[in-house]
């Protein structure tokens, strides 16, 4: 039994091992933040559909602020709302407040206190000036002024302008600009302490606040799918990782064949100190060429769990018995050995990377723990081959031949089913996707087809499926 080459074996099987742990790693992290990412957009929405119910109930149909005012009620619950469902959406916590007392203070963002002013004359300026006469006390404590978010742009446009470049406007834009900054010289309040809101003037009446909720809906599913798509992103294998398993599988290999080296010196006769410059020389040539081994390895087997449905310790296997069967071509080709002897020797090769494999695969699976799994499997597997082939007669050593041949048909027969079932998994979630996307769809009649689509697709049964709108009165109104 070589007990170098069962350590060999057994650090190649971690090194896989590792690769496999830091893949899986990656995928958990990816199920994380996409179920986070589940609940973020979920709270965002329903802060929407409650926006929009406070608006009709406690503004709308109270009918408050009349005509002339109402707009300005809609604008301040709609900047709460819309401003804390894009907090949502991201996962941060929401900062915004409705303060709604009619007194000096509209809404609380932080620390921040805000008065919001939606007015169209002069930008909206004249109710900023009316407001400080009333509060002095406002601006004093650093309060904040908001104004339209198309307002606001005018006012940055004009805010910045000279006397000379701002004489040069048309009338309407001039007497703005001086009105502007009259207000502010009165009042002294720091042009900073005027903020947009995220939405327009427009945006906010009585006619057009159902639809800047629903624009704003859109939006925050676009970003949730640009969020999703940033954890995917991250989740993916990257060049950055790539090198560093390269770099880490080179030095743990080309340690290993220094231990081995140094070894195989002492196993020889010889103490360390005893080694000559050559001794030095053959131990720093199988470091150099183990280091160039582990590279390989590191790299292969990276991107072959990657990028193909290949297991970690497969793909070491893989490895390893590339370079025995490059190994014994050479020799071959030196004319050291015989065409059968090239056969018998690659074959043996490869029986002994498909032992570790296997030893591996079944150490993780009885042995669930990262790493530690595949070592256990491998060392205990390589002994138990290592005596067969030693000590059991031809007949015992076939059967596990035999044995070790149909663990491997079966490993390659269920990687083909794990490469169906997940190509057959992603077409049931496109399906299923396009199916929830007509649900929710903003036209109510694609909706409400959408909906019966969705219901037959989860097997709701037909007699609980609601097919009309009559079925869909009885059901709420009796």
């Amino acid at each position: 039994m070589n007990t170098s080459q069962i350590a060999k074996s057994t650090q190649e099987q971690a090194v896989a091992s590792w690769v496999d742990h830091l893949n899986q790693l990656r995928i958990d992290r990816l199920v994380a933040s996409l179920t986070a990412q589940d609940e973020n957009l979920q709270g965002a929405l329903e802060a929407l559909s409650k926006l929009k119910t406070s608006v009709f109930e406690e503004v709308v149909t109270k009918n408050r602020g009349g005509d002339k005012g109402m707009h300005g009620f809609i604008a301040e619950r709609m900047q709460v709302g819309i401003e804390n469902a894009r907090k949502l959406v991201v996962g941060a916590n929401t900062d915004y407040l409705l303060i709604d007392d009619n007194g000096v203070v509209d809404y609380i963002r932080g620390d921040d206190e805000i008065q919001q002013k939606f007015r169209q004359l002069n930008l909206g300026f004249d109710a900023i000036k009316e407001h400080c006469k009333t509060y002095p006390e406002f601006t004093k404590s650093g309060g904040i002024y908001q104004i339209p978010k198309d307002y606001y742009e005018k006012f940055k446009e004009l805010i910045d302008l000279s006397p000379e470049q701002a004489g040069k406007l048309p009338n309407k834009d001039y007497s703005l600009w001086k009105n502007i900054h009259k207000v502010l010289d009165e009042t002294g309040i720091d042009p900073a302490k005027i903020e947009p809101t995220a939405i327009d003037y427009s945006d906010t009446q009585r006619n057009t606040y159902e639809n800047t909720i629903d624009k704003e809906e859109v939006s925050i599913k676009d970003k949730d799918q640009e969020r999703r798509k940033e954890a995917y992103q991250q989740s993916k294998p990257s060049l950055q990782e790539g090198l560093k398993i390269t770099a880490i599988s080179a030095g743990i290999e080309g340690g290993m064949s220094f231990c081995l080296g140094v070894h195989k010196k002492i196993k020889s006769g010889k103490r360390i100190s005893e080694f000559t410059a050559k001794d030095w020389q053959d131990v720093g040539i199988d470091t150099a060429v183990g280091g160039g081994k582990g590279a390989i390895r590191g790299a292969s087997i990276y991107g072959l769990t990657n990028f193909t449905a290949t297991p970690a310790a497969v793909a070491s296997a893989l490895v390893t018995a590339t370079f025995g069967v490059v190994s014994q071509a050479r020799l071959l080709q030196q004319g050291k050995i015989s065409t059968e002897d090239f056969i018998i020797n690659s074959e043996v090769v490869c029986l002994d990377v498909t032992v570790s494999a296997i030893s591996s695969l079944i150490g993780q699976v009885m042995i669930p723990v990262p790493i530690l799994g595949a070592i256990i499997g491998n060392t205990a597997g390589m002994f138990m081959y290592g005596i067969a082939k030693n000590n059991l007669s031809q007949k015992e050593q076939a059967i596990i031949d035999s044995f070790n041949s149909d663990m491997k048909q079966i490993n390659e027969h269920l990687d083909a089913e794990y490469i169906a079932l997940i190509e057959q998994l992603f077409k049931e979630f496109a399906k299923f996707k396009s199916v929830l996307d007509l649900a929710f769809d903003i036209d109510v009649n694609v909706a409400f087809a959408g909906s019966i689509s969705l219901a037959q697709y989860v097997g709701c049964a037909n007699s609980k499926i609601l097919w009309n709108k009559r079925a869909v009165d009885d059901y709420f109104l009796n």
